[in-house]
């Protein structure tokens, strides 16, 4: 192994096959445990990568850690509920450990943490969500003199244990999220003068504390989202702002007016004493990521001149169409655009059209745009990610009395990878032309109008990789016929009720490489120990086609699913002519069907 990784610096195919074959089961790895030595020699970057290999695999107990101790540079351990002092008593054995991570490891407690007291190597430790860690707990990590980034969100943390951190004077990251300490505490760790990210969303703070926040002269990156402060002294430094769901009145207080360089501001769910004044205080041509969602402002005129915007998220905010012509203004540079959830309609699209050469990502899910919003759409050549769930899109338009496809409007998109039309109003007939959509990777279906058709139109679809097919009117015959496109490796049929086990076991044997997702599968995972009998692995095709076979052939199987679906007993015909009256009338008219075929909007 050591060989096989002189000539990268990463992983290579050969490196991996090797780890993967030690890390291959128990057995495996009691046989090379004892090899002491050759462990002990092996190249940082390899042991780092096998011990993760063990870790995700559950088969890393405490004891085995010791064989590590000489070579290991970084562990990743976050939320492995076993991990408690036992492993951290091995842990504190480690010679060049420089990063620990424990997230979200619940048994890790302030006394576990003793193991590691007085670490020298140690560069980074986060605790995150480690709720059992208090102020005794820190008290041992501030014996880590060596520590330069440390995460403790969501701790048990109070005044006297985030003063205790003052010690640690090379920090360059600190993370108290969540940790409700007040501006005593705060100003204690002015002496951090070299702290760079400073995390205190959640915390007691006021604008009083905020006002030490000037002694961090190195300080790029601030979060006091969901805290009391209304106003920022000067921080020349700053590069990166969150202060969302605060009252903002100023982020750059003082007796001069100052422009600061922020280059990314999270404000989501704010609210404003003067929007206008909180903008004036940043160099427009600075700021490139901006975050508004969830806020109460309706108007947009503070974009101004922030032509260097790449990111901007209005998702659940009040904006209008009339105020998508100052995105238009400043959307040259535009790579990212959330509208969802807002009263944006297709007029909106008819302004940004041709304004946003650059967009890779739009998101109009929940609003009013209809299918005449499709041809400004197809205006923006960059485009490769498009959400349009939740609209009032139905696939067509009528021109002098002719139904006309408008989804073939879309197919100008040469980039466009992934499309969502989820909680839609597409039927059938208006399916077809996505096949032809020659970059598209990711789609998702779902319509009270879809059926069979609507799946076989797909395949001819030459690049497909996932298929969202969820919740609508897919019979057994129609599943059993279809022919996948062969890149296709995954369909969710999540929600489709008709389907039986015997269908999506069939088109399981038949199409192995393909992961399909259906309760039904839920349900037979849980009656045989949680055990994945029908997410296919390509490494053993054969192997997966004959538990498929095994756990759902016969009738003695199937009685063990312990629930009773009666819409089962219509056939496909009598489904098909439910979806021909849904046609004629443009709805389903619910009050018609039986009551075991009504379904819940």
């Amino acid at each position: 192994m050591a060989s096989a990784s002189a000539s990268a610096g990463g992983e290579t195919p050969l490196v991996d096959r090797c780890i993967d074959a030690a890390a291959g089961g128990a057995a495996t790895v009691e046989a090379w445990r004892r090899q002491r030595r050759s462990l002990e020699r092996l190249p940082p970057q390899l042991a780092d990568a096998l011990l993760r290999r063990l870790a995700a695999r559950r088969l890393l107990f405490p004891s085995l850690l010791e064989v590590f101790q000489h070579s290991v540079e970084e562990i990743d351990l976050s939320g492995h509920i076993a991990v408690d002092a036992e492993w951290l008593a091995y842990l504190g054995a480690f010679r060049y450990l420089r990063v620990l991570k424990l997230a979200d490891c619940k048994n890790v407690n302030s006394s576990a943490v003793w193991a590691l007291s007085g670490m020298s190597t140690l560069k980074e430790f986060d605790l995150s969500r480690c709720s059992k860690i208090s102020d005794a707990g820190i008290k041992h990590i501030a014996s880590i003199e060596s520590l330069e980034k440390l995460h403790v969100s969501q701790t048990g943390l109070t005044d006297n244990g985030v003063m205790a951190i003052s010690s640690l004077i090379n920090l360059r990251l600190l993370d108290l999220g969540g940790v409700r300490f007040t501006d005593k505490a705060l100003r204690s760790l002015q002496v951090l003068t070299q702290l760079e990210h400073l995390d205190i969303w959640g915390s007691e703070i006021t604008n009083e504390g905020a006002s030490v926040l000037i002694a961090f002269t190195s300080l790029s990156f601030l979060n006091i989202s969901w805290t009391r402060v209304t106003c920022l002294p000067i921080l020349p430094t700053l590069r990166c702002l969150n202060m969302s769901n605060c009252t903002i009145h100023s982020i750059c207080n003082g007796e001069f007016q100052v422009l600061i360089h922020l280059e990314k501001l999270v404000i989501s769910a704010a609210s404003f004493g003067n929007i206008g004044e909180v903008f004036s205080s940043i160099l427009p041509s600075s700021l490139t990521y901006l975050d508004m969602s969830s806020c109460s402002s309706s108007n947009l005129y503070f974009l101004g001149n922030m032509r260097n915007l790449e990111h901007l998220d209005l998702s659940y905010s009040r904006i209008i169409s009339d105020a998508v012509e100052y995105i238009a203004n400043i959307g040259m540079n535009l790579m990212f655009l959330s509208l969802s959830n807002s009263e944006v309609t297709s007029q909106a699209l008819c302004v940004l059209a041709g304004t946003v050469p650059s967009l890779t990502t739009l998101s109009l899910a929940h609003t009013k745009i209809d299918d005449s919003a499709l041809l400004y759409i197809s205006m923006m050549p960059s485009l490769r990610i498009l959400n349009l769930s939740r609209t009032c899109i139905k696939g067509f338009m009528m021109e002098n009395s002719v139904k006309v496809l408008s989804l073939s409007a879309l197919e100008e998109l040469k980039y466009l990878e992934s499309l969502n039309l989820n909680n839609t109003q597409l039927m059938d007939d208006v399916i077809p032309p996505l096949a032809s959509f020659r970059a598209l990777k990711y789609l998702f279906l779902k319509s009270d109008f879809l059926s069979d058709p609507a799946l076989h139109a797909l395949s001819s679809a030459s690049n497909l990789i996932h298929l969202g097919f969820c919740g609508n009117i897919l019979s057994t015959t129609g599943l059993r016929k279809f022919v996948p496109p062969a890149t296709l490796r995954m369909l969710d049929l999540s929600g489709c009720w008709i389907l039986t086990g015997d269908a999506i076991s069939a088109f399981c044997t038949c199409h192995p490489v393909i992961e399909v997702r259906h309760e039904l599968i839920q349900e037979l995972q849980a009656n045989y120990g949680g055990t994945s009998h029908l997410h296919k692995s390509s490494r053993q095709p054969q192997q997966v086609k004959a538990k498929v076979a095994k756990s759902l052939a016969g009738p003695s199987r199937l009685a063990d699913i312990c629930f009773v679906d009666e819409r089962i007993k219509y056939s496909k015909e009598e489904m098909m002519e439910l979806q021909h009256q849904a046609k004629s009338n443009s709805s389903m008219n619910v009050a018609q069907l039986p009551p075991e075929l009504r379904r819940s909007v």
